[in-house]
């Protein structure tokens, strides 16, 4: 397999699906890395701890972490299942931004930001990765997030291990499109 589709192997089993090899994950997500490469061999994906190792060390969004010990794997974020990976609330910055597709504005202007089929909203420190992520989707559009408004208001924030920054729905009223310079 290659980098990359082992990567998108991987946010399958440990964001979504880990019963579809049959891999025990832990109430942190957390996921042994022998049971993985066996169960993942025996299902068909060739994968051994080399190529893991490269997809966890190469990939640039840093989706996917080894715990200290070098035993278990997990992704950073991202799951539509329940496992606690975001330790405890921070404070965020006072702004922070959202990339979409623009076929989404309307959507998100009625209705705020939601998490979909995620766990969480996922929110960037700055507008060029926000437009990155955008652009992933179709034509993108940014949003800029009210974050210390929401934060008085008693929202909270969790900075994920690789630097996203994720909360829960956002109404509205904390958000401002980012003009595109179009």
């Amino acid at each position: 397999m290659s980098i990359q589709s082992t990567s998108k192997y991987l946010s399958l089993i440990l964001r979504h699906a880990p019963e579809k090899i049959g891999v025990a994950m832990d109430d942190h997500g957390w996921v042994s890395i022998d049971e993985l490469i066996g169960k993942s061999n025996l299902a068909g994906e060739t994968i051994d701890r080399d190529l893991l190792e490269r997809v966890v060390h190469e990939n640039d969004k840093k989706r996917f972490t080894i715990s200290e010990d070098g035993l278990r794997i997990r992704a950073a974020q991202g799951h539509s299942i329940i496992v606690e990976t975001v330790g405890a609330p921070q404070t965020p910055p006072p702004m922070l931004f959202h990339g979409s597709a623009s076929r989404f504005a309307d959507a998100i202007r009625e209705q705020g930001l939601l998490p979909m089929s995620r766990r969480h909203v996922h929110l960037s420190r700055d507008i060029e990765t926000a437009i990155s992520v955008g652009k992933r989707h179709g034509k993108p559009v940014v949003f800029q997030i009210d974050a210390a408004g929401l934060s008085r208001a008693g929202q909270s924030f969790w900075l994920s291990e690789n630097g996203v920054w994720l909360t829960d729905a956002i109404a509205p009223a904390y958000l401002s499109e980012v003009p595109s310079g179009d």
